[in-house]
Parts: structure tokens; sequence; C-alpha cells
């Protein structure tokens, strides 16, 4: 029975060893040289070394890299192009006080600096750790990779032991088991040490980059049909239903009781597999809130079943325990296949104790292995970050968060630091969880950057008051809402393909501004921006507006390049800094030079989030490109056979002429629709003189048409196993739309509810030569013509930006 259970997580110990030519081994110490940047540095005192794979190591046969050694009886020197290793044999790798480098040090080549055992490691960046709950303003930081020092050390000496049929126990204890990553600047590199060392990402199920709904509030099964025809009336797309402690049995006098539950109230949801069913035909995932801790009670329908297992007759509650292989047969047999047999997609591991993070890792361990058994489910859950290797677990949920603007500003750079540690997939409560004040601006503001986050999951605590569902608000924040949560889901195809960069490279996500900008990190006012997959670039809102100038003033930093505005194609020259004012409908993120964006055409069912029939893909001017363009089912684990198909987007530009390729490359027919439409729009560009499209070899006929500032070609059912060329040819087709400031002042004294004929007076002023202070003046002295006081103030502090650009 235990072996039966265990067969789907076992694990393959036949060739994980490190090569024996990479080793140097003495009675008391064990040194590998895993790559040209990582080594292992082990240390017993009885000489006990340590060769089974842990929660955290699970490979060690790295190829032999190149490296020169020196040794005699006493020293050991090991050289990479990375560092010079020195060791005095036998000796304890930690020095004494006074000489901590005494017997064992690590020299980064090219560089002053210096490791040794016990270095305090200063300098790292630093990562996330386990949640947000209940902190708006401060949270704690976990070591990362990421340091200016060049190095990083991780420590697995007290990881849990990964057996062969995967089954997690406790470590032996009493030795010394580091891992020490030396990688100078190439931090690139450094995350592929690390994800060789302890497993890739995994690839999330397509459906996971949608719009989530989490309300911890109590539902009928007619409340969530009720929701659902909401959302699509109001057209706005879901794509997965999160459910709350409320959907399992409680008890019926207090409510707070029972946080642990396995099976569906049938008061709530009568036929749970109908329910599932439902929601599945409508392009609706389901996932449940999971919390074992309070054990298995005698109310669960499956409770007699393992009564009779455990030889208990007494109905008493039976303790849950992840450490014990027999619960863990009927926890998973007995109470979670059950439900996943009913239609439900995926859990989230709701157990939260900073105090036993051991338990919590196990937990979403096994909860994530236990999908491996599904063909058709990929797995999928959302936990707590237990701090070790939380990559493979792929959704971290962030904990119960304020409602508030200090929550807001701290989220994108919570995001950034996760990426210190090649974590992606943070969950944040979209709107915030609980407490604060519902306000009209910071919801939409929280939606914005919901929609350029790794997930985007509205969520609240239980209460009438909470307004998360985006029609309880004005026209004007619907019609914002609405819009972004559309671009979300429209944006999938570039969601997906970055998504599948990241398991396979481990490139993340996101990945922050001064990884490529290091001195951008002591600028507080730039720490918050980041790239948002390889071709766009996000520069958050996460301040209140400016209520007289109603726009948000943003400064933003733009790395080395040329940039465009994605919304309306207004060029940015890059390595500068700007001030931008921003409307509630609009939000900072650009795309570089050369940037191919594909973009979904929803379907009729605006939900489903399966490859689309129709594709919108933007491209940008300036520089060729190639985007490659990945898909599958989505949901099963099929890609792993081969099942899936890379397409490459081609972008090949010259100024008057230029020609984009989409053609597959790479695996089977049958996974995306057979035909496709195409919608290609060249931003920034002017109508071509000269359009040719070609299907493989055949010339064929296509639409072709100016909108606002881009140049559109549309090809309608395009075979998807063939070559789509399109080729270009004019004069002067690239639109050189510059930001101008002057447009921004000018769309800010248009709206402003003063006299027109001040607003010439104002205009006259502003764009005059005259210098700052004279400008000033000139201001203050339309106060006897009837500008307002309010408007002098707004229109000093105008001034007082521009005086710093």
């Amino acid at each position: 029975m235990v072996a039966d259970f265990f067969e789907h997580m076992s694990v393959d110990y036949s060739n994980n060893r490190s090569k024996p030519e990479a080793i140097f081994q003495g009675q008391t110490y064990r040194i590998t040289v895993l790559s040209e940047r990582l080594l292992r540095l082990e240390y017993h005192p009885n000489g006990i070394f340590f060769d089974d794979l842990t929660e955290q190591v699970i490979n060690r046969n790295f190829s032999v890299p190149e490296f020169e050694v020196s040794q005699d009886d006493k020293f050991l020197e090991i050289k990479t192009k990375y560092f010079h290793l020195q060791y005095v044999k036998e000796k304890p790798f930690q020095g004494t006080k006074f000489a901590p480098d005494a017997n064992l040090k690590v020299t980064l080549l090219n560089t002053d600096r210096v490791w040794y055992f016990g270095h305090p490691e200063a300098r790292n960046f630093g990562t996330t750790a386990m949640s947000l709950d209940d902190n708006s303003r401060k949270f704690n930081l976990a070591k990362g990779l990421y340091s200016v020092d060049g190095f990083v050390s991780l420590d697995d000496s007290t990881s849990l032991v990964l057996m062969p049929d995967g089954y997690l126990m406790a470590n032996q204890v009493g030795r010394v088991d580091t891992y020490l990553f030396v990688y100078r600047r190439d931090f690139g590199l450094c995350l592929k040490d690390y994800f060789t060392l302890t497993g890739y990402p995994a690839l999330i199920p397509r459906y996971a980059l949608g719009i989530w709904w989490n309300r911890n509030e109590i539902y009928h099964f007619q409340d969530t049909k009720d929701l659902l025809s909401n959302f699509n009336r109001n057209k706005i797309p879901l794509s997965i239903l999160l459910l709350g402690e409320f959907w399992h049995l409680k008890d019926k006098n207090n409510l707070a009781l029972y946080k642990t539950g396995f099976t569906f109230n049938r008061n709530l949801f009568p036929d749970p597999s109908y329910f599932t069913n439902y929601m599945h035909e409508r392009g609706i995932h389901v996932g449940l809130n999971i919390d074992p801790h309070e054990g298995i009670m005698p109310h669960e329908d499956a409770y007699d079943v393992i009564a009779k297992n455990y030889g208990l007759s007494d109905r008493q509650t039976i303790p849950f325990n992840v450490f014990d292989k027999f619960v863990l047969i009927n926890y998973f047999n007995q109470l979670i296949t059950p439900l996943v047999q009913k239609g439900i997609d995926f859990f989230w591991i709701d157990y939260y104790s900073s105090k036993d993070p051991y338990s919590l890792r196990t937990l979403s361990y096994y909860h994530f292995q236990d999908f491996r058994k599904y063909k058709d489910k990929r797995g999928l859950v959302m936990c707590r970050n237990g701090g070790v290797c939380a990559h493979r677990y792929p959704i971290l949920f962030s904990g119960e968060t304020t409602v508030s603007w200090d929550t807001l500003k701290i989220l994108p750079y919570f995001n950034s630091l996760a990426s210190n540690k090649g974590i992606s997939w943070w969950s944040h409560d979209i709107g915030g969880y609980k407490d604060g004040v519902e306000d009209a601006e910071l919801y939409a503001r929280y939606v914005q950057l919901g929609c350029f986050s790794p997930i985007f999951r509205f969520a609240s605590k239980g209460g009438h008051y909470y307004k998360r569902e985006p029609w309880r608000w004005d026209v004007k924040t619907l019609t914002i809402v609405r819009d972004y949560c559309t671009l979300r889901h429209r944006l999938i195809p570039y969601l997906y393909g970055e998504a599948y960069k990241y398991h396979k490279t481990g490139m993340p996500l996101i990945q922050p501004l001064y990884y490529l900008n290091p001195v951008i990190y002591d600028e507080v006012e730039y720490r918050n921006e980041y790239y948002f997959g390889t071709e766009l670039f996000v520069a958050p809102i996460t301040v209140k507006k400016d209520l007289v100038m109603n726009r948000a003033i943003t400064r933003i930093f733009l790395p080395e390049g040329t940039w465009y505005d994605f919304k309306t194609g207004k060029k940015f020259p890059g390595n500068k800094r700007y001030v931008v004012f921003y409307k509630d409908e609009d939000y900072p993120v650009f795309a570089h030079k050369g940037s191919i964006i594909p973009l979904a055409d929803l379907e009729e069912n605006i939900n489903v989030t399966t490859p689309p029939k129709s594709m919108e893909i933007h491209v940008f001017p300036g520089e060729s490109n190639t985007y490659y363009l990945y898909e599958d089912d989505g949901a099963s684990s099929l890609y792993e056979d081969g099942y899936y198909i890379m397409t490459t987007i081609d972008y090949n530009y010259l100024q008057n002429n230029y020609t984009l390729i989409i053609r597959p490359v790479e695996g089977k027919s049958g996974i995306i629709p057979t035909l496709r439409d195409y919608r290609i729009r060249f931003r920034n560009t002017r109508e071509a003189d000269d359009v040719k499209v070609y299907l493989d070899k055949d010339l064929i006929s296509a639409e072709s048409y100016v909108e606002d500032e881009d140049f559109i070609v549309v090809v309608k059912d395009v075979r998807t196993t063939s070559q789509l060329t399109i080729n270009c040819k004019g004069k002067d087709i690239e639109i050189d739309a510059v930001r101008i400031l002057n447009e921004d002042i000018d769309s800010i004294i248009s709206d402003l509810q003063i006299e027109t004929r001040l607003k010439e007076e104002i205009a006259e002023i502003i764009y005059s030569d005259l210098d700052v202070k004279k400008k000033r003046i000139q201001i203050k002295k339309l106060k006897g013509k009837g500008l307002e006081p309010i408007f002098i103030r707004m229109f000093m502090k105008l001034l007082e930006l521009f005086s710093e650009l």
C-alpha cells in the first residue's frame, strides 16, 4: 500500500552523484567543483559525507568544468576562471575569531572580494520571506542569490532528506554542507547553476495567468452562478474561482470553528461534481482552500474508512502529521483524490506556521507531487513561502494584506526581490484583503498593477462593504477595470510564452531594474520598476494623484535604448529620467524598440484561456527581433511528451522595408487551432506603399489599413502549420512620435475647471522663454484676474517639477 502510493512520487537516484574527477576528499572534508561558479563544501569530524538528495538539492550530476588543482599533504588550491579556493586540509572550515579566513577562503578572481566560511554576506540584496500578512510598510527579507559581492552561500545541512520513493524525512545533524555560488556579475549564470542544482521551475497551467476570484465568503452554488453571470454581463473575463474556508462542513453554531475540512457542505453545493462541470463548461477552473492542521474529524464523509484503517472506534479526531506515511496515504487516497475526481483543479494550501516551515514545505511538496498521477491535470498549488526552493511549488500566497496605498507601494518591490531567489509566481490580494478604506482610485491602481503582475487574483475577506466586484463601482472605475482585466486575458499568449522561458531557462518573469542598472537600487523612486518578460517594462503607480491636476505625477527612469509607451506609442529615449503625468485610465508600461507582443483576441466565451483562434501581434519599430511563441493545451502534462508547438515571429527591420515572418519550428500539429486569424499591428508606422503577403510560397490577398498611429495588416484563415510572410515597403514609414512635455502640460491645462481666457494666458507664460522664477511671478499675478489660489499652487508645483528635468 505504501509502495503503491509513493510510486508516482519516486525520484531517480540512479545518476545524481557528482563526477568523481570533480571531488577532492580527505578524512574530514569533501570539496566538489560543480561548475566554474559553484562549489560544494562538506566537513564532518568523523568523515561522514552525504550523497542522498534533499528537499533543496535534487541534482549534483554536473558536467565536470575546467579547473586547475594544486595540492600536497597540507594544502589544497583549486582555480577556475571565476574563483581561487585555498584550504588547509583537515581543518574545520570555520576560522578563528581573529583570522576568519585562515582555514578556507575563496577569492573572486579579478576583484578584491574574498569569501570565507561564516562570511556575513552583508551586500546581499535579499529576497522575499514567508508572507506579507498584516504588513503594509515593512516585511522581513531572507537571503537571496543576488549580491553585489558576486558570491552567496546556500546551506543544505539541515534540509529534509528526499528518499528514492519520494518521501521526505528528517536529516542527520552535526555536519557542514554548504554550496557556494561565486559568479561575480554573471547573475544569470548563477541562476542557471541554482536551477540545475535544485530543479527548474514548474510550467504553470495556462488558466492560472487569467483573472482569479477569491473572496472568503459563504457561497451557495447559486451565488457562484450569479457571480459568473455578473462577470459575463459586464464583459469582464474570469478564469479561476477559488473558494475559501466555507466550502466544507463547519460547526453550525460557530462558523469560526473547523478551519480544517474535506467534505463539501451539501447545503451549499448539493452536487459538487455538477458544480465543477458547470464551471468548466464556461471556462472556469476551481480551486479549494485546504488546511489540515486540525486533523480528520468524525463529520467527514471519509472518516469511517480512515478510522477503520487506523483501527479506531471511539469517533476521536485523527491527528494530522505530514511526516507519517500512513497519515499521508489516508489523507490523499481518502480525502484529496475524491475532491480531484469531483473536478477540483488545484488546492490552496492555507497552512501557516512560521515556527514550522518544514511541515509547510512538506505538505506543499506532496500536494504538488500528487498531481503527477494525473495525465490530464497539470500540478498546481498555492501556498505560503516555505523558504526552500519555493520556485518548485509554483504559486506563492503573500497572505492577508491590508487595503492601503502603503501595501500597494511595496508589492512591485516585493515581486522584484523574489527574482533574487529565482521566484516568479507570487500572488497578492488585488484590491487588498482586509481593513483600510475602499477607494476607487486605489482599487483601479491595484487592478492595473495586477494586469502586469505574475498572478492576478481579486481577493478580500467576507463582508458586504469590501468592493472587489468591478460592477459595484462608478462607471468610470468599472470601465478602467474592465479594460485592464480584458488586457490581462489578451496578454496570456505573451505571458505563457514567458512562463515557458522561465520553466526551461530559469529566466524570471519579473526582473528588477537594478539587474542591469545596479546604481538605481539606491534611488528609492525607481526601485519599483521592473522588466515584465523580455518585451515590456513597467513603472508602477503606487501614489495618489494630485486632485487639482487630476493626474498621478510619476517619476520614471527608462533604461538604455529606445522605448515606446505601450498604449500611446509615444517614443522615449532611454537612459533618462522623466516626470510623467498619468490620468486614472493610463499606466506606465513601455515596450523597447523591436518588441513583439502577441495578444489574444477574446473568444465569444471571454473566460477561455486556451490558444486563441484569432491573435493581434504588436510590433514596435526600430530594431529586428525574434519572439518565440510557445503553446500547448495549457492544462495537462502532455507537453512533457512533446505535445506542444513553438512558433517563431521574426521581425526583420529596415527603415523603409520591413518583413514579419510567422512560422512553426518545433512540436506537433493539432495542439493549436488549425486555422488562425492574424491582425498584425505595426506600431508608430505609416501606411506602406507596397504590401505583399505570402502563405508559404503563394502570394495571397490581405486587408490593410491605418488606425491611430499604427499600420495594420489582417490575414484570415492562416494554416498554423504554414509560414506567413508579410513584407512592407515605403518611404519614411516610421512615425517619430517622440513624447513632448508640452503635450502633457496642454492636456492638464485643457482639463482644468477655469475660465478659457485664463488658460490662454497660462499657456503663454508656461511655454515662454522666461526662466522659472519669472514664470512663477507671472502666474501669481493672475490672481488679480481671477485665478484661484488652488490653481496657482498647482502651477507652482508644476514649475518646480520642470526645474528638476
